[in-house]
């Protein structure tokens, strides 16, 4: 994966899969500590501390449709190609939370992507999740909660025309890097 995006997408359907109610993200780039913090947050099935420790592993997935399980082992190789780190804390029946960080200024350093159209996607993807997004940077902050947009909507999905023209200026607006990483 080339993007930071896109391994979102793939730690968060991890966390849908394991029946998550309430899904956080949360991206802060530090510029001043040269430093980028990833996070997503879960209150899914967690894991015991064995398989926790063993999802690092390329070759060891919960998933039965494949053997393999790339997307957490690409994103950590990934962080500490760029002097950074991932970390996974789990607890059976509490959810999971996975933090990975990168040096900022790392010419290696994967951009971070589309996040307005990724949390657009997730947010009309899984609907049934309480989304909570929040993005730093320097004196921008940007935060999310989708629980009062649903409730305004009284009913009307998050995929009606105007509710994705409404969220899509919004993501826009709020989550979007100021300038490129370099």
């Amino acid at each position: 994966m080339k993007e930071i995006a896109l391994h979102l997408l793939d730690l968060v359907e991890n966390s849908v899969a394991a029946g998550a109610q309430t899904v956080a993200i949360d991206i802060c780039e530090d510029l001043a500590a040269d430093r980028l913090d990833v996070s997503v947050r879960d209150d899914g099935r967690g894991m015991d501390a064995e398989t926790a420790r063993r999802v690092v592993d390329p070759f060891f997935t919960s998933r039965t449709t494949r053997k393999v399980g790339l997307g957490i082992p690409l994103l950590k190789g990934a962080a500490e190609m760029c002097g950074g780190g991932l970390q996974v804390q789990s607890t059976p029946g509490a959810g999971t939370l996975v933090s990975v960080w990168f040096q900022h200024s790392h010419i290696d350093r994967m951009p971070l992507g589309n996040l307005p159209g990724t949390f657009l996607a997730l947010s009309v993807a899984h609907p049934q999740v309480h989304w909570l997004f929040s993005y730093r940077r320097g004196e921008h902050f940007f935060e999310y909660d989708d629980a009062p947009i649903k409730e305004a909507l009284e009913g009307l999905p998050l995929s009606h025309p105007q509710a994705l023209k409404y969220l899509r200026e919004l993501f826009e607006e709020g989550a979007r890097p100021d300038t490129p990483k370099h």
